[in-house]
This record gives structure tokens, sequence and C-alpha cells, in this order.
């Protein structure tokens, strides 16, 4: 029986890659940052933050908070036609403006 190839992070090798200026410790900024119910964001995952990553098809999308689940937030995004939800950490979510 063959082994199923791939795991969660696969071909994220450039995807999830951070620029020079960014590596080295996540900044506390990102980690702690409060959303509201109703604020739009976007999914831009940290890689040096393996918990509550968002899966790699969704990294740029655009979702809506729902509510909150302990430290996480349950976002809102329209995949096609399927409405989903997800369980995200704020270190992979950023604000957008509503302008």
């Amino acid at each position: 029986m063959a082994q199923r190839t791939g795991g969660p992070r696969r071909k994220t090798r450039n995807k999830y890659q951070k620029s020079v200026r960014e590596k080295g410790k996540i900044k506390i900024r990102n980690y702690l940052q409060k959303f509201e119910i109703g604020d739009k964001v976007a999914f831009v995952a940290d890689s040096s933050y393996q918990r509550g990553l968002p899966h790699p098809r969704f990294h740029g999308d655009v979702g809506v908070v729902k509510g909150k689940q302990g430290v996480c937030y349950k976002v809102g995004l329209v995949d096609g036609k399927l409405p989903k939800t997800f369980i995200v950490h704020p270190v992979h979510l950023k604000r957008i403006n509503n302008e």
C-alpha cells in the first residue's frame, strides 16, 4: 500500500517565505491584535507560528470575522459557492480597511 504524498504544508516553500527583514521573532503586536465581529481580514500565514494556520489554498483570501473561540477567531469565507468557517490564530490575519 502506498503512502499518501505530502502534508499540511506541501508546496508552500515560496508561498510562506518571509523577506530577510521579517525573519526572526514574531511581532507581539501581531500576536495580540484584536478584531471585532464584522471586520474584514485577509489570511496571511506567518510561517514561524504553526498553530491556527489556515490551509495554504486560502492564503491571501479575504473573509469576515464571525466570532471568537479561545485565542483564535472564527472567520467566514465563501469558497466558490460554499460558505466556510475557519478557526484562525490572529498571527495569520491582517486587517483590511473598509474604505
